[in-house]
């Protein structure tokens, strides 16, 4: 339509590879995140690797930002070598996420990473710590990344401590 901004479609979509518990993970993040929803789903027919009708892969939302859930099977396993990264305004943010995606049997990690029951790994990253380091000040810079990487949750305030010297 001429004239008129149709919304761009994503032109590139994160698959996240789970065994048999893609459609438990969904679930779980959707709790978690606004905006959430399933777009679609394609069951496994009678051929394949799976039972028929059990969930092989689904696209869905978590924040807007479209996924692919697909249950490929056991071979492979999320690794700390990709993470989804979470931008929070405010510490009870910062401190909401951390909990509900360690809930159920995920972890705490070094600087504000964390890893879900699923074996997922996520940053949490307060909007401030990333303009706090690139300041122009390298001291305070310096003061900000010797400070964060001595947490495990970030703590915002211990941030601007740190940067105010």
């Amino acid at each position: 339509m001429k004239g008129k901004a149709m919304p761009a479609k994503q032109k590139i979509t994160p698959c996240l590879w789970f065994d048999g518990n893609a459609e438990e993970a969904m679930d779980f993040y959707m709790s978690i995140f606004e905006d959430s929803k399933i777009l679609n789903k394609m069951n496994w027919g009678k051929e394949g690797g799976a039972k028929e009708g059990s969930l092989l892969v689904a696209t869905f939302q978590l924040a807007g930002q479209e996924y692919i859930a697909l249950n490929g099977g056991p071979e492979f396993k999320f690794t700390e070598g990709i993470s989804l990264s979470i931008d929070c305004d405010t510490q009870e943010e910062v401190d909401s996420l951390t909990e509900k995606l360690t809930a159920g049997g995920g972890e705490v990690r070094p600087c504000s990473w964390v890893k879900d029951k699923f074996g997922l790994s996520w940053q949490i990253v307060p909007t401030i710590l990333p303009e706090m380091l690139r300041d122009k000040d390298q001291a305070k810079a310096d003061r900000v990344m010797a400070a964060m990487m001595k947490m495990y949750k970030i703590d915002i305030q211990k941030l601007k401590e740190a940067y105010n010297g």
